[in-house]
């Protein structure tokens, strides 16, 4: 997959206003840590996370998606009505119908003209919608649009911490399939997209490619439809590895083509989910970490939002800029993994 016309043009992102650190869960879970004689400090050595953000109570994902998408109007002073095409990507959304993109184009003031539709595949939403929204643009049949991820994590992090503590049959072992969800935190991130012609000096959009590894798809799996509560089952040794071995195989497609090999690439971009899974994933492509820009430890894992947020920061501080290569690397349940290549 190669593109020769598309420019991601601005990015821009909201942090939730409220900070839950790891320490805190685990003050919040001290009758299980007792219980099972578990260490403090478990969770953030094990996952390498401090802590992760919170909405305030209420905040729906289209909520968030909104205050990211006027963020980018702000920053390059964008006329909303401009916008020819709309994609929500979250995990999170508002309900089952309609589409959270609804909201958003509503709360945004997008033009009646503008075309709209949400994309769920766990966390690669965003870079979906970033494959969908290019290849229209490399098409022509539209100029621009915007993408669009609003997580919120409260539900899921509460009713994780209310299952760990009134179930009294728990042991060290039934704890884990859990743990991961304890990970996850709340942000959005929004990112315009355009043509060459608009985009000029611009980071642009050249390659990617992606394998599906379905066959693991049982190892993350959230509440079936229609549950009172949100939980997520996760093997989460088992997904490290099945993860890291679609990835790698994606890798091999992606640094097949001339001027995308490991020693070209000077920053990489990941889906963030664990500190040994970051080290593992760098141990097994052959890729320098020195090059990973993180913010797992500040943020968690933000689902959809996590690879595209890691991006805008390191774009604002000045860690990725004009003559260098980025490379996005996203894994997501399923198991599936999407890699882009960026030229700036």
């Amino acid at each position: 997959m190669h593109y020769s016309k598309v420019c991601l043009h601005t990015f821009a992102y909201e942090l939730p206003p409220r900070i839950l650190t790891s320490e805190d869960i685990e003050e919040r879970l001290a009758p299980l840590y007792e219980r099972l004689k578990l260490p403090a400090g478990r969770l953030e050595l094990m996952s390498g996370i401090r802590e992760r953000r919170f909405w305030e109570p209420g905040t729906r994902p289209s909520n968030g998606a909104t205050l990211a998408g006027r963020a980018v109007f702000a920053k390059e002073n964008l006329n909303p009505k401009s916008i020819e095409c709309l994609i929500f990507t979250s995990v999170s959304r508002d309900m089952m119908e309609p589409a959270t993109a609804s909201f958003v184009h509503d709360k945004l003031g997008l033009s009646a003209d503008c075309l709209i539709f949400d994309i769920s595949n766990a966390c690669l939403g965003f870079l979906d919608g970033m494959v969908m929204l290019a290849n229209m643009i490399e098409l022509g049949q539209v100029q621009n649009g915007l993408i669009v991820a609003g997580e919120t994590a409260e539900e899921l992090v509460e009713s994780t911490i209310q299952a760990l503590l009134t179930d009294e049959t728990l042991t060290r072992k039934k704890i884990k399939p859990a743990f991961a969800s304890l990970t996850i935190g709340s942000g959005s991130v929004a990112l315009y997209m355009c043509n060459e012609q608009q985009g000029k000096d611009k980071p642009r959009l050249i390659r990617g490619a992606w394998k599906a590894n379905t066959k693991h798809s049982d190892l993350c799996q959230g509440a079936a439809s229609g549950n009172a509560t949100t939980l997520m089952n996760t093997n989460s040794e088992e997904l490290l590895v099945r993860g890291v071995e679609t990835a790698h195989a994606t890798w091999q497609e992606f640094s097949g083509n001339p001027g995308w090999s490991a020693a070209d690439v000077d920053r990489f971009f990941c889906h963030q989910v664990g500190t040994a899974h970051a080290r593992l994933l760098f141990e097994s492509l052959g890729l320098d970490q020195k090059k990973n820009f993180e913010t797992l430890p500040i943020l968690g894992n933000v689902g959809s939002v996590s690879a595209p947020i890691t991006m805008a920061m390191a774009m604002e501080q000045g860690q990725f800029k004009q003559g260098q290569k980025g490379a996005i690397l996203g894994i997501g349940s399923g198991i599936n993994c999407l890699m882009l290549g960026v030229e700036w």
